[in-house]
């Protein structure tokens, strides 16, 4: 029987051989292109790395007609073809707890292609970090997680619990994977994602939505606009407003988790369109925004409260008594999420943490949503986002990856696995 001493050595010595192997894992993943409808060749990498370790593997296109009929299925696309899910199983021995290790294998475009130093798809290493889109977001706390499950392995450690690591679609778009994923009977008495968190713990999660306003005017020509309504000055008034409604929905925010914060849960404007020709006075403009949900209200509950502000603008002028301003949800959406800091699997992770990097994590709410929220709401599984990568790089260009926070990662991971999935041989 091995003391955890000699484990611990096993796991670090594991980790330490397989840095380059890890490395070049890693930079394959990032120059596989995986924006959204184009995940299958990135996949097909993953599929080989499970099959190789020696998992059970499941791979399958989410079936449109079931997951676009349920309540939360959110995303662009109805029609998945192309864009599979992988799940790879350590099936344990039975008798302990299990564990889901979720990661998605979508990113967000590169973007303007002039604005990165190298191409956003090289995957090169520089002074220890790894550039490129998705290296950070979040290929590099995916590539964490099989380094964990390898070191276990070739520590010949046999699990009690099973380990479930997903690879997912659809995470930026709002989460199909993982919900397909759970539809799919993928359950587990814990789950970490490995999101850019700079190493912290994030216990609860926001959850966002998106929205429309139509906010109407009356045409006019230019040279006479004084006998038209502009849509594009009532729509001043009517982002000033919601700015309001964004302040008191965060002055009311007291959960200490959010205290390094600015704006724990905001309310986004990112689009607006309006008018049709430069001589004529807009009738009409689209606002489009993200809207920004605490992990202690449902969406059902800050959509209403956004409709009901929404319909005081009469208040503060009469135009929109008779041409009301009307609210629509659209496309994206994320749960909200959250786990009691006190939880016996946090309190675990954060002893493994400990253990391996010598001082305490630190601990916030999320930033930004993620698939955490799907996890604890549908699955109800104890869900913490925990991962190398750095927040504020995510969908920036020049992303990066320390690439020894992704060793550190997977090292905390694997002991946590070991202690709650459980060790055969004790």
């Amino acid at each position: 029987m091995k003391s955890s001493v000699n484990k611990a050595q096993v796991i670090k010595q594991s980790i330490d051989s397989k840095k380059n192997e890890i490395i070049h894992l890693l930079r394959v993943f990032v120059q596989a292109e995986s924006t959204q409808g184009n995940e299958r060749g990135a996949q097909s990498l993953v599929i080989e790395t499970l099959q190789q370790m020696g998992l059970e593997v499941d791979v399958w296109e989410p079936d449109a007609k079931e997951i676009t009929s349920h309540r939360y299925f959110a995303s662009s696309r109805t029609e998945f073809r192309g864009s599979p899910n992988v799940v790879g199983v350590l099936k344990g021995t039975g008798g302990g707890r299990s564990i889901i290790l979720n990661g998605h294998i979508d990113v967000v475009p590169a973007g303007d292609v002039t604005q990165w130093r190298d191409h956003p798809y090289s995957g090169v290493v520089k002074d220890g970090k790894m550039y490129g889109r998705g290296v950070t977001d979040m290929k590099g706390g995916n590539v964490a997680l099989l380094l964990a499950i390898q070191a276990i392995q070739e520590a010949n450690i046999a699990l009690k619990g099973d380990v479930i690591f997903q690879s997912v679609i659809e995470e930026e778009s709002g989460g199909t994977g993982t919900l397909a994923a759970l539809l799919r009977g993928y359950k587990a008495d814990a789950a970490i994602i490995p999101e850019p968190t700079n190493m912290k713990f994030f216990p609860k999660q926001q959850g966002s939505m998106w929205f429309k306003l139509h906010v109407k005017g009356l045409s006019a020509h230019g040279g006479t606009r004084y006998e038209g309504v502009s849509a594009i000055e009532k729509s001043m008034t009517v982002i000033n407003h919601i700015k309001e409604l964004e302040k008191i929905r965060n002055d009311s925010i007291t959960d200490p988790l959010y205290q390094t914060i600015p704006i724990p849960i905001p309310i986004n404007i990112g689009k607006i369109h309006g008018g049709d020709w430069p001589s004529s006075v807009p009738d009409l403009v689209t606002v489009e925004g993200r809207f920004g949900v605490s992990p202690e209200e449902t969406i059902e509950e800050a959509k209403e409260e956004m409709k009901q502000w929404i319909r005081r603008l009469a208040e503060k002028d009469p135009w929109f008594e008779e041409f009301p301003v009307t609210l629509e949800w659209f496309g994206a959406r994320w749960l909200p999420g959250s786990l009691d800091p006190n939880h016996s699997f946090m309190q675990l992770l954060g002893d493994k943490y400990k253990e391996v990097i010598g001082a305490p994590p630190v601990i916030e709410a999320s930033p930004w949503g993620t698939d955490g929220g799907l996890l604890t709401e549908i699955g109800s599984i104890p869900t913490v986002v925990f991962g190398p990568g750095v927040t504020e790089k995510a969908h920036f260009p020049n992303e990066y990856i320390e690439l020894e926070k992704v060793f550190s990662c997977a090292e905390v991971i694997a002991h946590t696995i070991i202690d709650w999935c459980g060790d055969e041989k004790g």
